[in-house]
């Protein structure tokens, strides 16, 4: 046993040589603690199961595929996080890269010259990703530009099966056979789509440390109508105001995390995925960052289920309730006008009586006390000459979704300072 005496003799000439150390440090100037790290998620997407038909059906072998994305925020290192949640079998990915792309005036699926870096994994080049698993890339060294697009191209060396996707991009993807992760020009991959591939998120590291906003919605928030490869979805032009806004390189990330069909709580078919309470944690709370949802849901629960009011709101408290529960400020969309709307030629859905939830949903989203604040689209949008419909100026043409001119309009809406 140790002499109780020596003990403290011990202990008090440890007490000294620290002391003398930080006096030491103190004398020559105190080192100053490193900036420490702040992961955020600068772009997301929901994904669904692989639609009947069409390239998600079918799935890749031997084959490359050339995504799009488009950042929120920049930042000084990139990770990609990828997803075979809904795969059928294990998933190879033989090799994947990140660059940036060419410009406006290169060709179709064209990359910068020398942006061009591996995505590795644990320091593999090669990963199997187990079915229903995911999967993040080590942190590589990339200037990641705000607001602006990044690929991802991915090499599947053996048959994929059925793809974990989403479904409306609004962003050409290329691919065709062969690896053609590392090649500047896309003309080796001749055959595009209009989805996203087994791509969750990609993060940057931004040590300003602002987090990420989440925005759970269905068709209106995926762009739907919106321009192909213009990236004029709201949430676009939300993250251009934010960073417009805030301090430079201040700016949260914007995540849209939209998905065509959505509801509150019944599934889509054909690859319009899982109803919204289903994929909250999975696609909101999973995200780097993410301090803030933004939901903007109910019209597919009115036109498409015919559900009643008492039975949507029910749904959204509940994802107010979870969205507390996991820390997160929660805000809420009222639901826009959708007079004449058609789903199908010589079809109307739109009918007095449906409306009238919609306009019921609305009232309890403004007056109750479930979430943090509200976001007025309904009053934004809608035409002053007949409020149950879109501003015509603002309408795509088929009186449900927003043009660009339109979802320009829905970013304007959104309070800043609820953000900032």
């Amino acid at each position: 046993m140790t002499n109780p005496r020596r003990r403290q003799l011990l202990l008090a000439l440890i007490s000294l040589v620290t002391v003398g150390s930080t006096a030491l440090v103190t004398a020559a100037g105190r080192v100053p603690a490193p900036t420490p790290e702040a992961w955020v998620a600068t772009w997301a997407a929901g994904l669904s199961a692989a639609g009947a038909t069409g390239k998600s059906s079918a799935g890749f072998a031997g084959q490359t595929v050339r995504m799009f994305v488009h950042t929120s925020v920049g930042g000084e290192k990139a990770r990609v996080r990828l997803s075979n949640r809904f795969g059928k079998n294990p998933l190879t990915i033989g090799h994947a890269t990140i660059a940036l792309p060419f410009g406006p005036n290169s060709g179709p699926g064209d990359l910068k010259p020398g942006t061009i870096k591996d995505l590795t994994f644990f320091g593999q080049r090669e990963i199997v990703i187990p079915v229903g698993g995911y999967a993040a890339s080590d942190a590589i060294d990339m200037q990641v530009p705000a607001n602006e697009d990044v690929a991802v191209t991915m090499y599947f060396p053996g048959e994929t099966g059925p793809a974990t996707f989403h479904v409306s991009a609004r962003e050409t993807a290329y691919f065709g056979p062969g690896d053609h992760s590392v090649a500047l020009t896309g003309a080796g991959m001749p055959e595009t789509s209009n989805s996203w591939f087994y791509v969750a998120g990609l993060d940057v590291l931004n040590r300003n440390g602002k987090g990420a906003i989440a925005v759970l919605g269905d068709s209106i928030t995926d762009g739907f109508k919106s321009t192909i490869n213009a990236d004029n979805r709201w949430t676009d032009y939300l993250s251009e105001r934010l960073n417009k806004q805030a301090p430079e390189g201040k700016a949260p990330g914007v995540l849209n995390l939209g998905m065509a069909g959505n509801r509150t709580g019944v599934d889509g078919a054909g690859g319009l995925g899982v109803n919204a309470l289903a994929r909250f944690h999975s696609d909101v709370v999973a995200q780097t960052g993410v301090h803030t949802l933004i939901v903007q849901l109910g019209i597919n629960d009115i036109w498409i289920s015919k559900d009643t009011a008492n039975n949507i709101i029910a749904r959204l408290q509940q994802l107010a309730a979870q969205a507390k529960l996991a820390g997160l400020k929660v805000y809420i969309c009222t639901i826009m006008p959708w007079n004449a709307y058609s789903s199908a030629p010589d079809v109307i859905n739109y009918t007095p009586e449906l409306d009238s939830i919609r306009l019921t949903v609305n009232s309890y989203i403004r007056t109750g006390s479930d979430f943090d604040a509200y976001i007025d689209l309904d009053a934004a949008l809608r035409n002053p000459a007949e409020p149950t419909k879109l501003r015509p100026e603002w309408d795509s043409g088929d009186h449900i979704h927003p043009n660009d001119m339109g979802n320009e309009a829905m970013a304007k809406a959104v309070p800043l300072d609820l953000l900032l």
